[in-house]
This record gives C-alpha cells, sequence and structure tokens, in this order.
C-alpha cells in the first residue's frame, strides 16, 4: 500500500492541517496519511486526525521507542555533538523527535512520500511512486546545492567516505522524500553504528540531525537514488522553496514559469509565525494566501480577514537571503 506520511504535534497545528487539506485537494481520501507524532504534544492534532477517517496519527509505540533509541546510539558516536549541544539548550541530545520520522520505514505504508507539516502538495505524485519501481530512494530538490547543512564539510573524513561526484548528486533534503518500508532494518542499522564508531561520525552535521543521518545512511548503505532535479529537462523541473519569489499561483497551484510546483517547502519559516497568521496577526510572508487557501479548505468562514496592509516580519527578509545564498541561488 502507498501513503504519504509527515511528522507533527500541536506547535505546527495549522500547518499540519494545511498540509492534509492540500493532500485531499488533489487526491480526496482516497490517499492515506500517517502523522508521526513529534513528541506527546499531540491533543489538537489527534483531534483534527479523528475527523479524518484516511489519516491516522502513529501510536506503535515499540517503533517509537526504537527509532528514538537508535538515534540517540547514532550521536553517542559524535565526537562534539552533545558537547555543542548542551551549550545551546542544556540537553545531551538535540530535537530528538525529528527523528521519529523514520518510524515510516516500519509502518503503515510498504511504499511513502514523506512530506513535512511546513510543505503542501501541488500536484499529484505518480511520477514520483513510479520511480521507486527502479529505486529505493527518491527526492525532488536542490540541497546538492549546498553540503553545509547536510555534512560537516570541515571533516577529512567527508571526501574519504563519499566521492566528489556522490557529494555535488546523491545530498538530498528531509523535508520530502520517497521511499520503502524496511530499509533500514535492524541489520543495517547495526553497520551504521559500526562505522559511525569507527570515526565516521564526525561527517555528521548537528544542527539538522535527521537530515545528515538520513543522508549517512542513504549514501553509505548504497541505497540506489534519483532526484528529480538533477533528472528532468530544464524546462520540465521546477523550484519548491519558499525562498523563490518568481512562482506564480492559479487556483491555488503554484506554477514555476508555467510548469505546476510538485509541492512548495516553507522553508526556514517558523511555527510561530502561521500561528500569529491564523489567530488574525496579519503578518506577511511569499505564497501567504496559498498556505491560508488550503488551512482554511473546509472552514472558509474562520479565515482571517485583513483590511491593512500585512506586516512584514523582521526576521524574514534576512532570513530568505540567507537561505538564498546557502542554495548558491543569490549572492
Amino acid at each position: 500500500m502507498d501513503g504519504i506520511c509527515t511528522l507533527a504535534n500541536d506547535r505546527v497545528y495549522d500547518q499540519l492541517i494545511a498540509l492534509l487539506n492540500s493532500i485531499e485537494a488533489i487526491y480526496g481520501q482516497e490517499m492515506p496519511v500517517c502523522v508521526y507524532p513529534y513528541d506527546d504534544k499531540t491533543t489538537q492534532i489527534a483531534a483534527e486526525i479523528a475527523r479524518r477517517p484516511h489519516v491516522q496519527l502513529y501510536d506503535n509505540q515499540d517503533s517509537i521507542k526504537q527509532w528514538d533509541e537508535f538515534v540517540c546510539r547514532v550521536w553517542d558516536t559524535h565526537p562534539t555533538a552533545q558537547a555543542h549541544w548542551q551549550t545551546i539548550s542544556g540537553d545531551k541530545y538535540f530535537r530528538v523527535g525529528t527523528h521519529r520520522r523514520y518510524c515510516a520505514f516500519d509502518a503503515p505504508f510498504d511504499r511513502f512520500v514523506y512530506m513535512d507539516a511546513d510543505t503542501l502538495l501541488m500536484n499529484r505524485l505518480d511520477a514520483v511512486f513510479n520511480q521507486l519501481d527502479y529505486y529505493d530512494w527518491v527526492v525532488y530538490d536542490f540541497q546538492y546545492k549546498d553540503l553545509t547543512h547536510v555534512y560537516n564539510i570541515n571533516s577529512p573524513k567527508l571526501t574519504e567516505l563519499f566521492t566528489k561526484e556522490q557529494l555535488q548528486t546523491e545530498v538530498f533534503c528531509s523535508g520530502l522524500y520517497a521511499a520503502k518500508k524496511g530499509l533500514f532494518n535492524a541489520q543495517n542499522r547495526e553497520i551504521i553504528l559500526d562505522k559511525l564508531r569507527q570515526g565516521e561520525a564526525e561527517v555528521l552535521y548537528d544542527m539538522a540531525p535527521d537530515q545528515t543521518v538520513l543522508n549517512y545512511m542513504v549514501m553509505r548503505l548504497g541505497i540506489s537514488n534519483y532526484n528529480f532535479a538533477l533528472s528532468l529537462p530544464n524546462l520540465e523541473k521546477t523550484g519548491c522553496c519558499v525562498t523563490s519569489p518568481h512562482f506564480e499561483a492559479r487556483d491555488n497551484i503554484l506554477y514555476d514559469k508555467g510548469t505546476r510546483l510538485t509541492y512548495i517547502h516553507y522553508i526556514g519559516l517558523k511555527s510561530a509565525l502561521f500561528r500569529q497568521l491564523c489567530a488574525g496577526e496579519n503578518v506577511d510572508f511569499p505564497y501567504r494566501d496559498v498556505f491560508l487557501h488550503y488551512r482554511y479548505l473546509h472552514e472558509p468562514n474562520q479565515r482571517p480577514q485583513f483590511t491593512t496592509k500585512p506586516k512584514v516580519t523582521e526576521t524574514y527578509p534576512s532570513l530568505g537571503k540567507r537561505i538564498l545564498k546557502k542554495l548558491g541561488l543569490t549572492v
């Protein structure tokens, strides 16, 4: 069975509703969805999920515990991460909940597309699922332009483990990917831990923990992978990030120079911004109306109505420029 997965808690309640509605706008209720709990703060999202017969909140505690423990074992091998995190938050581990997306390798789908809660689906995923007939890992993003958010580029081991070509073509963003159940079974997890204990852990980038570990596991195990952004003809490929200013909205679907996006990723925008907007604060960010459309798709009367000029957030412009620069899309 095919399905779509995401990761959420009550902090991203509004974004989760928008994502679920965008999936429903494309597929109706024929596409099953599984939501993995980031933590135990799920009262609001659980109530919302209960109203949607095709959506489930993952509750296999053995699976969740298994991945929580695996992730801690991964980071126990890292030479500096825990000391770094303790200076930031005082915690030994950083954002452990983000790794719970790995539960998708256990259940409930044989093949799945994982989407971050800060994404919206813009098109059917047939082409993505079709590539899973030929590859075990499928992505559609431009993260390969920016290694700094995937690996510790200062580690000399990085180029010992991976070729220059691999580092230029195989890295990916963990915001959307397609994969298969059972890819990282117990045997593969032990292989990964053994390699990390041998000193390879230093290549991991500790400030994007789930993303770096996923990239490392896929690349180190030699899992076959495909990236639409590298494979499609230039006229057919599209961007996917909110930092691209040129997308055109038509009937609440975004297009890149006439080609329909597969998804839009509101990367870099804090969840608080979406909560403020949905609470009636007139804050602005790119493709805000597209987000609002899907957030209130089934309750348009509750959509905030604004009569004044929106307030551009103080943090977004500089953040957007930083992200663009890191993606190599601006100077």
